[in-house]
Order: structure tokens, then C-alpha cells, then sequence
């Protein structure tokens, strides 16, 4: 059974930082693609950052340069390091993953960028 943990969302002012984390657990970890999700109130989730098992990372264009998506295998987690968080980045943030044409889903993590 796949399962997708993540954590350390939470309440941090405008250019703060914060560093997400999602544990995977029922997959070989280092053959998959992992990715990050956000979905803000009253809009359709999206795709912020992804990285292959090859390492291959891939960023939509509002993060870029601003955050960093990286995997430990070692541990079947996937981070997602954000700086210069601005207001817009509020949303609640998926770790997502697929298996055999089955997309799996963490229960997600709030992130609050605000004064």
C-alpha cells in the first residue's frame, strides 16, 4: 500500500523560508518520480516542482529560483526546500506520485505566507 506523509507546513511573513517534507513508504522510492502539488483556496491544483529517480528536476515557472526540490533514498523522502515565500504561495501542498497508472496522493500540508 502506498502511503505519502508530509510535513512542515505552518504560518512564516513574507520572504521566509520553509522546508516540506513527504515520506513514502510501500514503493521501491529511488525508481519513481516524486512531485509537489499546491492548491490555493478557490483554485485548481498545480504543479510546483517534480524530480525523477534520475534526478531530473522540473520547476513551474512562479517557483523558479526560489525553490529546491530534492529526494534522500536513503530515507524515502522527498523535500521541498521554498525561500522567498510570498503571500501567493499560500495553499495547502500535495506530495504526489504514480505506480502503475495509479496517482497517489499525502493528505497535504498548509503553508500560510502572511504578515
Amino acid at each position: 500500500q502506498v502511503q505519502l506523509v508530509e510535513s512542515g507546513g505552518g504560518l512564516v511573513q513574507p520572504g521566509g523560508s520553509l522546508r516540506l517534507s513527504c515520506a513514502a513508504s510501500g514503493i521501491i522510492f529511488r525508481l519513481y518520480r516524486m512531485g509537489w502539488y499546491r492548491q490555493a483556496p478557490g483554485k485548481q491544483r498545480e504543479l510546483v516542482a517534480a524530480i525523477t529517480g534520475g534526478l531530473s528536476t522540473t520547476y513551474a515557472d512562479s517557483v523558479k529560483g526560489r525553490f529546491t526540490i530534492s529526494r534522500d533514498n536513503a530515507k524515502n523522502t522527498v523535500y521541498l526546500q521554498m525561500n522567498s515565500l510570498k503571500p501567493e504561495d499560500t495553499a495547502v501542498y500535495y506530495c504526489n506520485t504514480g505506480v502503475r497508472d495509479t496517482n497517489y496522493w499525502g493528505k497535504g500540508t498548509l503553508v500560510t505566507v502572511s504578515s
